[in-house]
């Protein structure tokens, strides 16, 4: 379960970035999660829940955008979303040229997990 993990780390990494802007409250934080990491992203939010609780990150609204395998390929040099075998009987998806089948490929977008966004609100701007 690695969605603890990358939770914890991520909720760590929101509030802090948050706080050294002398946030008092986060509003909204945007992930981008790719495929290739198998996070799922309703437990990554579950987990990311629990973790914020009594903090000033508690009330925001969290955007996770699954981002698709994006290829090139070796052989044939298509260039694009992959053909993924999603048999759940493997560990981790098995990308494939949707082309030719070819399993010699370039990973182009699909392995991130990045903070995109945070929104904060500041004491200023409460009292405004």
């Amino acid at each position: 379960m690695h969605e603890l993990a990358m939770a914890t780390s991520m909720v760590e990494a929101i509030i802090d970035t948050a706080e050294k802007n002398d946030a008092i409250k986060i509003t909204q934080a945007v992930l981008d999660v790719g495929e290739l990491t198998m996070l799922n992203p309703e437990q990554l939010r579950f987990m990311m829940d629990v973790i914020r609780e009594d903090t000033i990150f508690e009330d925001a609204e969290i955007i996770i955008n699954m981002i698709p395998i994006e290829i090139e390929c070796d052989k044939c040099g298509f260039k694009g979303k992959s053909k993924t075998d999603e048999n759940m009987d493997h560990l981790m998806a098995v990308a494939t040229c949707p082309k030719c089948d070819n399993t010699r490929i370039n990973i182009i977008e699909g392995r991130e997990c990045s903070i995109k966004t945070i929104k904060i609100e500041k004491e200023d701007e409460e009292d405004a």
